[in-house]
């Protein structure tokens, strides 16, 4: 009978080490609880940066180090009591350093919060299920937003840009490019504004009445035209790839 029984120190001894893997696991971990309207910056070096709109009412910040140097690597917290703003920061002459982070941010998807920038240099940057004004962008990866209330700007340097917006809100002007890449945009029908496409080398397609024409110089092509009362700018842009803007 004694073979069945579970002895207390040995549950202590089981959940010590839960904790402390979970510990581990999550590097940095913090929670807070902002007013509409208020500002969330992420700021990453390497690694991805991920933001998920969530059915609660606290905002939070996980970030994972990973790779052989990642204790050389420190996540910054500089917060006030208006405005979420994370970063991480690598010591001086660490150009070889085997090191990245990884941030998951949950937000209320009710809220509508001023994402000032969401930013990675080398890594993706995924963003769906949010409310507010956006400021997506990386140097070297994808930028994916989705399901989206507001208005977004969304970059990159060396990677594609793909855009969904379900209910625009405001008339803040957004810019979707990249350098080394295409573009995809897909935004509600009852779009207003005025629309600027260009790529230096590539196609470019759109359900929107807007019209499209060869560059006479490159095999690069243009489109342009104003929807509505053209209330704000939309600009789509990239040197190397192809364009794309349709209606949900």
């Amino acid at each position: 009978m004694l073979g069945n029984v579970v002895r207390p120190s040995v549950l202590s001894a089981g959940l010590v080490v839960v904790l402390a893997a979970t510990a581990a696991a999550q590097d940095f971990q913090k929670s807070y609880q902002l007013a509409s309207g208020s500002s969330i910056k992420i700021g990453n070096i390497s690694g991805d940066v991920a933001v998920t709109g969530y059915d609660g009412n606290t905002i939070i910040v996980t970030g994972t180090k990973q790779g052989p140097d990642k204790d050389v690597v420190q996540i910054e917290d500089r917060s006030t009591a208006g405005a979420v703003d994370v970063a991480v920061r690598y010591p001086h002459h660490c150009n070889d350093c085997n090191a990245s982070v990884q941030f998951q941010v949950q937000v209320p998807r009710s809220i509508s919060y001023n994402f000032t920038g969401i930013h990675s240099i080398s890594g993706d940057v995924n963003v769906t299920g949010i409310t507010g004004r956006l400021n997506a962008s990386t140097v070297s990866g994808t930028v994916h937003v989705t399901d989206v209330t507001g208005s977004v700007s969304a970059k990159s340097v060396s990677g594609d840009v793909n855009v969904e917006i379900s209910q625009l809100e405001g008339t803040d002007d957004m810019t979707f490019s990249t350098v080394s890449g295409s573009v995809t945009a897909k935004l509600p029908a009852g779009l207003d504004g005025n629309v600027e496409m260009s790529s230096f080398s590539g196609s470019i397609d759109t359900s929107f009445p807007i019209q499209i024409q060869e560059d006479r110089f490159t095999s690069g092509h243009r489109a342009s035209g104003q929807i509505g009362s053209g209330s704000r700018r939309l600009r789509m842009s990239t040197m190397s790839g192809n364009l794309s803007l349709r209606q949900l």
